[in-house]
């Protein structure tokens, strides 16, 4: 308990110290902030975490979430740079909300938080390209520095998707037109379905497509797949109705 409380005045020393920084910088030029999402079942990591954010200049708090679900719900609403996720937490764990919010949005840099750090999470983590993991309770300084790192890592990773679409633009209308063709045609063989697998690949996948495959895992009785796919509709237009 007294380690809490310690821990919580340090928060309000920091913030304080800090608001009183930014007092003096109102004439500097306001930079474009990165934008976070929380997401905690514990009410007081969500408070704490948001207050220490808010002493930092680089980022702002978009969105709070209280469980994996709605993380990545919001995530489909308010699009942040970053997402901060709890890994234990109820309706659905942080590593499997970040699998599907990197699923859509591949540009998105992730902090995994736990009241323990161990060694099968870490792995788990590191499999889906989660580098930054704190341990609460975790002090303003290294929170910072995980979201400066993370900042670093979002650069180049953006860059290298803006790369990689660059020269898949052509690509991917060549795939459409073969598409539109087997479509045409009512294929659903092997060779028609890689082509539509592979459509499915890209992020900015055209939904007709996606409903397209998923029928045609129902008439070739490929139900995992089938399952997998109709998630993520189910996540997409859950987020195109808001």
């Amino acid at each position: 308990m007294l380690h809490k409380q310690s821990i919580l005045k340090e928060i309000m020393t920091v913030y304080a110290a800090r608001v009183r920084q930014k007092m003096t910088q109102t004439n500097n030029p306001q930079k474009d902030k990165l934008r976070v999402l929380i997401a905690d079942d514990f009410q007081e990591t969500r408070r704490n975490t948001r207050l220490m954010i808010s002493t930092l200049d680089n980022v702002e708090v978009v969105a709070i979430a209280s469980n994996g679900l709605q993380a990545v719900e919001m995530t489909q609403e308010h699009r942040p740079d970053i997402v901060i996720l709890d890994v234990n937490m109820p309706e659905m764990d942080g590593l499997t909300a970040f699998k599907h919010i990197v699923q859509e949005y591949p540009g998105t840099g992730c902090i995994i938080i736990s009241a323990e750090k161990s060694p099968a999470t870490v792995s788990a983590a590191m499999s889906i390209g989660i580098h930054e993991y704190l341990v609460k309770p975790f002090l303003v300084e290294e929170l910072e520095a995980s979201i400066n790192r993370v900042i670093e890592n979002l650069r180049e990773t953006r860059q290298k998707i803006a790369k990689f679409n660059k020269a898949n633009t052509n690509n991917l209308v060549y795939l459409e037109q073969l598409a539109h063709e087997y479509l045409k045609e009512g294929r659903t063989d092997n060779q028609a379905t890689q082509i539509f697998e592979r459509l499915a690949e890209y992020p900015q996948c055209d939904t007709r497509w996606l409903e397209t495959l998923a029928m045609m895992y129902a008439i070739r009785r490929e139900w995992s797949k089938l399952k997998a796919l109709a998630e993520r509709l189910e996540h997409r237009t859950s987020g195109h109705n808001k």
